[in-house]
């Protein structure tokens, strides 16, 4: 809701200075007023919205893990909320084209995304031209969930643990190689990441997305990857083995996986994030009602189970905590996008 004042200026004397009518409230008055309804029209905006339906837009194609995100966020926010929430994938440029779209979109609570590593922490260290401002460009609503990501060998490797293979491959330095979805990608990122803990030497080799690249690696094209929880499927099925877990704690979906610190490789913690943004100067009021709705969904028992299965650790922050979150990562990808060589394909 718009609303416009006209300003009010009292009568000038003859020597052209302004003369306070009697009875007035005064300038400093008149701004607490105008302040007054301004946070009367604000809480008021809250209470009304939303009237309509909201989009919220997915910057990558259907079926992958921020769709999937969406996905689970957007039915039971929809019943909530008493409006329907559209999903819109508007892929392309890793993340960039849709994540752009909704930066310039009105900041009216009706447009939101789905914000995650790739574009708000990573794409801005290889691409000159975004087509937005990672942070400044939007309000953040509230983290959904975070996945970590498992080093996983093919059911062929000789290596059953990590310390195996860190062996096998300070025994050959520069001949084993690790899989990734694309140069600049989550997992080749986190290999490096390994790569460096581990103080080891492996040749990256870059596919055109995680799929084709868990394929190389199921057909032992590839030795390892540091792959998403996409992997679980083929390491239930045991067509992959899961040495460890690159988070601070373990993954309640491999219980028994150590994490990377536990075998003496620290610091290798490659939790993707998937969270709801909008753009900026969005309304506090709506921002902070969209937080509170999204975390009371999280804590029901029905999402926690779906996210279980995924692997994924549900959200609680309030909006300043994601944005605090999302800052950091900018920061932290800055330095391993360097390291890594990483060129924007």
């Amino acid at each position: 809701m718009r609303i416009a004042f006209k300003g009010t200026h009292g009568a000038r004397s003859p020597s052209g200075r302004q003369e306070r009518r009697g009875g007035g409230i005064g300038w400093i008055g008149r701004i607490g007023v105008l302040l007054a309804i301004a946070a009367g029209a604000g809480l008021a905006q809250a209470e009304t919205y939303p009237t309509k339906p909201i989009r919220l837009i997915v910057p990558w194609p259907a079926g992958g893990g921020v769709d999937t995100a969406a996905r689970i966020i957007a039915e039971p926010l929809a019943q909530r909320l008493g409006q329907t929430v559209v999903v819109e994938n508007r892929p392309g440029a890793a993340g960039n084209i849709g994540t752009a779209l909704a930066a310039h979109e009105k900041p009216d609570g009706y447009t939101l995304l789905m914000a995650s590593l790739s574009p708000h922490a990573v794409n801005p260290h290889l691409y000159d031209k975004l087509g937005f401002e990672p942070i400044k460009d939007f309000s953040p609503v509230a983290l959904v969930y975070t996945v970590p990501s498992f080093l996983v060998v093919p059911a062929s490797s000789p290596a059953n643990t990590a310390q195996e293979l860190v062996a096998l491959a300070k025994a050959k330095p520069g001949k084993l190689n690790f899989g990734s979805g694309g140069s600049g990608s989550s997992q080749h990122l986190f290999g490096v990441m390994f790569n460096l803990a581990a103080h080891i030497d492996a040749v990256h080799v870059s596919y055109k997305g995680t799929a084709p690249a868990e394929t190389a690696l199921l057909a032992g094209q590839v030795d390892y990857m540091l792959d998403p929880p996409t992997c679980l499927p083929f390491v239930t099925a045991g067509r992959m083995k899961a040495l460890a877990v690159a988070a601070p704690k373990r993954n309640p979906a491999l219980p028994n996986t150590p994490t990377l610190d536990e075998l003496g490789i620290p610091g290798v913690h490659t939790l993707t994030y998937y969270g709801i943004a909008a753009p900026a100067n969005t309304p506090k009021e709506i921002v902070s009602r969209l937080n509170a709705e999204i975390n009371a969904i999280l804590k029901t028992d029905e999402v926690k189970n779906r996210l279980t299965k995924l692997a994924a650790e549900p959200g609680s922050l309030s909006p300043e905590e994601f944005g605090q979150f999302m800052q950091a990562e900018l920061k932290r990808y800055g330095e391993i996008v360097r390291v890594s060589g990483a060129k924007a394909e």
